[in-house]
């Protein structure tokens, strides 16, 4: 079974990777997305503050700042932390998404599965999965996708993912999803087709999901007996 690898590390393993100034500006970090929370939670149905440099809630400010506090390989788990803590919304994760560098985007797109945004943020995937950025199209095919894709846009995130290089192992649920899938068989022996056509390999990957989609159900086990 592929399993999609986890870029994120805990909050334990970060405190035991950092070093001291770094954990320290992290607990200043958390402390600030959680203000900002529990001010949320205090008067529900108030607005957080919108789209301004001015006005955005101090943890924003951090989370851009997180790899040069805290080192570039520990930056998204950071940055995925602050989103967690700050419970942050829509309005917080499009601006940080839509204004953010393409690391600082890879980090939301990370986060979505961990934050309670139901479909809500669906179109910061479909710009993902429109880019030509590797990581950013590694990083929308994760579980977030796998939950709230329809079954017509997972399938040509699958196919993103083919065309640019990027291991279907990125892809969550796969199994489940391909498995049993006509309409991914199809687009799959069309792409196959074409590669061959043009006199270039087909991808391992592609065989790997085109094996799932045209898989077919094991027999079911045969109910006990008294005998048995």
């Amino acid at each position: 079974m592929l399993t999609p690898p986890n870029p994120l590390r805990s909050r334990k393993e970060l405190d035991a990777e950092l070093g001291g100034a770094a954990r320290a500006w992290l607990d200043e970090a958390l402390a600030e997305a959680a203000h900002d929370a529990a001010d949320a939670a205090a008067a529900p149905g108030t607005p957080r503050p919108e789209a301004s440099p001015y006005a955005s809630p101090p943890w924003e400010l951090r989370y851009a700042a997180a790899g040069r506090h805290c080192g570039q390989e520990h930056a998204d788990s950071v940055r995925s932390l602050l989103l967690v803590e700050a419970r942050a919304p829509l309005s917080s994760v499009t601006r940080l998404y839509e204004q953010g560098t393409a690391a600082e985007r890879r980090a939301v797109l990370l986060t979505l599965h961990l934050l309670d945004l139901g479909d809500t943020a669906l179109p910061l995937v479909e710009d993902a999965l429109r880019a030509n950025d590797t990581r950013l199209v590694a990083a929308a095919v994760g579980p977030y996708a796998a939950d709230h894709l329809d079954p017509h846009a997972w399938r040509h995130a699958v196919l993103k993912c083919l065309f640019t290089e990027v291991p279907v192992a990125a892809v969550a649920r796969l199994a489940e999803r391909a498995r049993h899938d006509a309409e991914l068989a199809r687009m799959l022996d069309d792409f196959a087709a074409e590669r061959t056509a043009a006199g270039r390999p087909v991808p391992e990957d592609l065989r790997t999901v085109l094996a799932l989609a045209t898989s077919t159900a094991a027999p079911a086990a045969p109910a006990p007996t008294e005998e048995s």
